[in-house]
């Protein structure tokens, strides 16, 4: 809930509603209580270290985070298409393989 998770981050509630307003964060909800997830909290650690620390406005977090998301995309493709090409290979090499057998 938005007490404990400021709290946890020494952080006024409306820093948090603020970032919800400029759609930085989108916590669970669950009646009126805003819900923040493991994922959620990550997220604010980040847009903290970004704001508090290497002094970036929000519009640049903004990017950073869309930019992040975007890559974290990129990346699972990549990994489908990697265990795709490691599949079809293996299925290759086990058809050569058979294919060996058989000649002999």
């Amino acid at each position: 809930m938005i007490g404990v998770v400021c709290e946890m981050f020494n952080i006024h509630p409306q820093t948090l509603r603020l970032y919800e307003k400029e759609g930085l964060l989108s916590p669970q909800r669950s009646g009126g209580a805003r819900l923040y997830s493991p994922e959620d909290l990550e997220r604010i650690r980040m847009i903290l270290n970004l704001t508090k620390e290497l002094r970036v406005n929000r519009a640049g977090v903004d990017i950073i985070l869309r930019m992040r998301s975007r890559f974290e995309a990129l990346q699972m493709e990549m990994e489908k298409m990697m265990d795709y090409l490691e599949s079809d290979i293996r299925k290759e090499f086990r058809k050569r393989i058979k294919n060996v057998f058989k000649e002999e």
